[in-house]
């Protein structure tokens, strides 16, 4: 990659970390809350839903933003937004209903993320699917170290430190965006487009699979860190008897960390998922990740301790190891001009109404238990197979999925 390649995936790399850093800290919150507030878990649940709603439904108006007015003020809008609302979640942490406020700040500023960053991806780096694998590795990162650091400041300092770390963090991105500045105004793109990407049905129903596979991932993210904690305890319960480790470590710190080692697995997804996105069909690359997360999901739902997190790490390894093949065909299935517009409607789908997610697994848990979250999740990933076989069908003469 030359210089300018690297300037646009240094920033938009630190952005996908801090995206999904922001949308994780609170599920490490979930118990550790629920005792400050001396609330149930599907109480606790409903504080962040604005947060994953805004993250999801702005996405449009700031891609269409980003498409008429450029990249590099939003950039800067994100990073300061979405640290300021950090502080304020610090500030207001008493009140779950200013705490909700704080929130959903974070998540209207977050959203600015995905439109603008992958967009601006798909028009500057020459190797697109490669250049997605590794943005996607860094937000891997971010969902890994979310649960660690937060929860790590959590154990230490309270869950008030953590959302003022979280804020800072966001407000050191300005300084970064000093030292790999990115062109000024509107995004230099690579050329016009070269070649007619189809009609928008296969859009469309790329757009209905994205929908599924939102639900299934904020699902599957903003419940695994109390599932681990209520489901890892006969690891607890052996790190503390055998290895008297029980003044160093929590039952809410050993959820945390599992969390984020499972996650680290899921950078290995999104680089292999890159890799094939180069040499393969898209279409079957897409299908082949999403039918593998299928029986894991099932098995996690009855799965305890060691078990759970073998599972848990096949399960994410494919769910987030399908988000380069996703992009790209985004990417490939829509103009170069409307990339952070489609960037943007993608993300509706997948993180707006995704957040139904969260409002499906406090239903689901206040009436048959926390196991039957994962069951569910696994019924939605079939639908999703389906509208992929769809998609398949309807591609079956156009070029640009098939990397020919």
């Amino acid at each position: 990659m030359n210089a300018h390649e690297r300037h646009v995936l240094i920033t938009t790399c630190f952005g996908h970390f801090m995206s999904h850093f922001n949308m994780l800290a609170f599920p490490a919150l979930v118990l550790p809350l629920t005792m400050r507030f001396d609330m149930e878990i599907s109480q606790v649940l409903k504080i962040p839903f604005l947060m994953y709603l805004l993250f999801g439904i702005t996405a449009l108006p700031w891609g269409i933003i980003a498409d008429r007015r450029g990249t590099v003020s939003l950039f800067r809008v994100y990073y300061i937004g979405a640290g300021c609302s950090g502080l304020a979640a610090a500030i207001w942490l008493d009140s779950p209903i200013r705490l909700t406020l704080a929130l959903a700040s974070l998540g209207l500023f977050s959203g600015i993320y995905h439109p603008v960053g992958l967009g601006l991806i798909s028009k500057e780096i020459t190797r697109v699917s490669l250049g997605m694998g590794y943005n996607g590795m860094f937000g891997n990162l971010g969902l890994a170290a979310s649960p660690l650091l937060i929860g790590l400041i959590n154990w230490i300092h309270g869950p008030r430190a953590a959302y003022l770390f979280l804020g800072g963090l966001n407000l050191l991105g300005i300084g970064l965006m000093l030292l790999f500045p990115l062109p000024s105004g509107k995004s230099a793109q690579k050329g016009t487009d070269k070649k007619d990407n189809g009609t928008l049905k296969p859009f469309l129903i790329l757009l209905a699979a994205m929908m599924f596979g939102g639900i299934v991932y904020r699902g599957a993210t903003v419940i695994l860190p109390a599932y681990f904690e209520l489901k890892t305890t006969g690891i607890y319960h052996c790190l503390t008897t055998f290895f008297h480790l029980k003044t160093v470590i929590s039952p809410n710190l050993l959820a945390t960390t599992i969390t984020s080692l499972i996650f680290v697995t899921g950078m290995a997804g999104q680089y292999t998922g890159g890799r094939m996105a180069e040499h393969f069909d898209l279409r079957f690359c897409y299908l082949a990740f999403h039918i593998l997360t299928i029986p894991a999901a099932f098995l996690i739902a009855i799965a305890t301790d060691i078990p759970l997190i073998g599972l848990a790490i096949v399960y994410l390894f494919f769910l987030l190891g399908m988000q380069p093949i996703e992009n790209t065909l985004v990417a490939n299935l829509t103009p170069q001009r409307f990339h952070h517009s489609a960037f943007g409607l993608k993300f509706i789908l997948t993180f707006g109404v995704g957040a139904l997610a969260v409002l499906m697994a406090k239903s689901i848990q206040a009436s048959y238990g926390i196991e039957m979250v994962f069951t569910a999740l696994g019924g939605v990933s079939i639908l999703l197979v389906s509208v992929i076989l769809v998609l398949i069908r309807a591609t079956r003469n156009n070029q640009v999925v098939k990397n020919k």
